[in-house]
């Protein structure tokens, strides 16, 4: 089974791009979803995290205030690593029984939707990566109307990131997310016949 990597940076429109490849029947293991699912009220994920940084962090209802441990965390390396210790590592494991379940079910592709497939230095992983991107400008208008950030936490998430040029110099497949909707649907249609073409090299 070929694994392709699927990332890019944040608000370059990775989400709605998986989202219509899961529509057309690409199947997609998605990191950000893992990464809550490990961390989720009364796991051992959780436990770890409470353990490492209080108890400040956590919701009435016993679940993560995620929000909270962003602020704590982006712009402070040493936190930033330490939350990573403890979270990488039950992604990985999570990640690769469903890989698993995928190969067991021959099937010939799938997505392995991740946002720091760079930043943790993970390329090697991969069959094929493809980037999805836009300018540095559209990624701050998007943040700004979908979260309630400030600006200076808009600009720290960013700059937490590889930047993008490198991304898309390594990347096997760039989608360009910049302009309209039509034209990403069209990079999608692009994308999908690509991929296509890697299953035939499977089969």
């Amino acid at each position: 089974m070929k694994w392709i990597g699927l990332t890019g940076g944040i608000a370059c429109g990775k989400s709605t791009v998986s989202r219509s490849l899961k529509e057309r029947g690409v199947p997609v293991v998605d990191a950000d979803e893992i990464a809550k699912e490990v961390v989720k009220a009364g796991s051992p994920g959780l436990k770890s995290v409470i353990q490492a940084f209080g108890e400040d962090f956590l919701e009435p209802d016993g679940s993560l205030n995620r929000r909270k441990l962003g602020q704590n965390v982006f712009g402070h390396p040493d936190h930033l690593h330490r939350l990573e210790a403890i979270l990488h590592p039950l992604i990985r494991e999570e990640t690769r029984r469903r890989r698993r379940l995928l190969e067991d079910m021959k099937e010939p592709l799938a997505i392995y939707d991740v946002p720091l497939l760079f930043e943790t230095r993970a390329q090697d992983q991969f069959d094929a990566i493809v980037v999805v991107t836009c300018t540095r400008e559209q990624q701050k208008e998007r943040l700004r109307r979908s979260k309630q950030w400030t600006e200076e936490e808009i600009d720290m998430r960013i700059a937490s990131q590889i930047p993008l040029k490198f991304k898309e110099q390594e990347a096997d497949f760039v989608l360009h997310n910049n302009r309209d909707e039509q034209h990403l649907l069209r990079e999608i249609d692009r994308l999908a016949a690509w991929l296509e073409s890697l299953k035939k090299e499977e089969a």
